[in-house]
């Protein structure tokens, strides 16, 4: 099993650059760059070139212990299909992938891939520019079936008609209890005597805004501006007294284990590697609830493949399949019926997965877990400059 942690490989720094140009441009009225309905689709190819180009991201799927360049869970697709997948591990940064196929996909061209994976944050500006295609449920019944409920309905795309998520995760608070020596329930534990100058905080936006809000009480499937600057007055006093040490990226894990940082916002994924090694580490979703997240498959407009791609999808939705994949990637299984397979496995460490509430929640976490609501492009060029200040980028 291995783990790279999808939210930190550069969540793009709270959405300046490319996308933020992007926003500002289709801030108002009828973005130039939407693409209608009509417009999404193309000659279908399924029927007689069977072959889909996959793209995601690094270390995010099932790899043979021996041969590092098999997959096995992939490579039984397609034995059992006849369809050809050319995967690529080409996603490294939302942004800079983004930036890699805005140029096509604004001038109704393809981008020479039939699928792809990315933060559902980012999901949500594709679906506001009608980049991507809606799939067909009827062809997807293990989708259908097997999704969790908890990511059936984002904000940002109801009934899930244009993303599937690939893996999802949860970003809570990691903390050495043994050092510390005390636990932590609440986000508002992070701002006591004791934690001053060695607690963390990301630095991406879209990754730490809705704990930090949660903390505070808002339901952040509908927060409103003045939850956001609540927030943010909130952090910059915490920073200008000195209590929050850094804002980091996935380097909290390097800092955890040292010890020289006692508590961090942190992703779930993260965290089961490091209890591996460090047994004193604990993750926590607090009282006040955590922010479920997911890096979501979806079919980019004029994808030559769609009813191909749209078989790879319902395919990881099995709950074999499923089981497979989350027993190597380490984050929450989108899949809950997954759970009874590995139960089921008589590989004692495979078996134990299914009891980590990081791969599937039990009821009470699953209680206080919540998508947030995503930025609007009119909202993220100032929320962005305000919590870039702040964080010192």
């Amino acid at each position: 099993m291995a783990d790279l942690s999808r939210r930190a490989l550069l969540r793009g720094v709270g959405g300046i650059g490319v996308t933020g140009a992007l926003a500002a441009m289709t801030g108002c009225g009828v973005p130039p760059a939407y693409v209608e309905a009509a417009d999404r689709g193309s000659p279908d190819r399924s029927a007689r070139d069977h072959r889909i180009a996959f793209a995601n991201w690094p270390l995010y799927i099932d790899v043979d212990d021996h041969d590092k360049q098999r997959r096995p869970t992939l490579d039984a697709f397609q034995r059992r299909t006849g369809i050809s997948v050319t995967y690529t591990e080409e996603i490294n940064d939302n942004d800079e992938f983004f930036g890699k196929v805005s140029p096509a996909l604004m001038n109704h061209q393809g981008t020479g891939r039939d699928l792809i994976v990315i933060s559902d944050w980012m999901c949500a500006r594709f679906v506001r520019l009608g980049w991507v295609q809606e799939m067909d449920r009827a062809a997807q019944p293990h989708v259908a079936k097997y999704l969790d409920p908890l990511l059936r309905t984002p904000h940002f795309d109801p009934g899930r008609r244009h993303s599937v998520p690939w893996q999802s995760g949860i970003t809570g608070i990691a903390y050495n209890r043994r050092k510390l020596g005390r636990e932590i329930k609440h986000t508002s534990d992070l701002w006591k005597a004791d934690l001053r100058g060695r607690v963390t905080l990301l630095s991406g936006l879209d990754e730490a805004f809705a704990l930090l809000m949660q903390g505070n009480g808002v339901d952040i499937t509908r927060w409103t501006a003045d939850d956001f600057h609540r927030m943010t007055d909130q952090i910059r006093g915490l920073v200008r007294k000195g209590h929050i040490r850094r804002f980091t990226g996935n380097d909290y894990i390097k800092d955890l284990d040292s010890g020289d940082v006692l508590a961090a916002q942190a992703y779930s994924g993260d965290v089961i590697q490091l209890q591996a090694d460090n047994p004193d580490i604990e993750f926590v979703v607090p009282q006040e609830g955590a922010e479920l997240w997911a890096e979501s498959l979806m079919i980019p407009n004029l994808a030559a493949h769609k009813r191909d791609a749209e078989r790879l999808i319902d395919y990881y939705y099995e709950p074999a399949v499923a089981a497979e994949l989350a027993a190597w990637v380490n984050y929450v299984c989108p899949v809950p019926a997954a759970r009874d397979v590995l139960a089921s496995s008589k590989d004692k460490e495979r078996a134990a997965l299914a009891e980590d509430p990081l791969i599937f929640p039990d009821d009470a976490m699953r209680g206080r877990l919540a998508i947030a609501r995503d930025i609007t492009s009119k909202e993220r060029i100032e929320f962005a400059k305000e919590w870039n200040a702040i964080v010192g980028l």
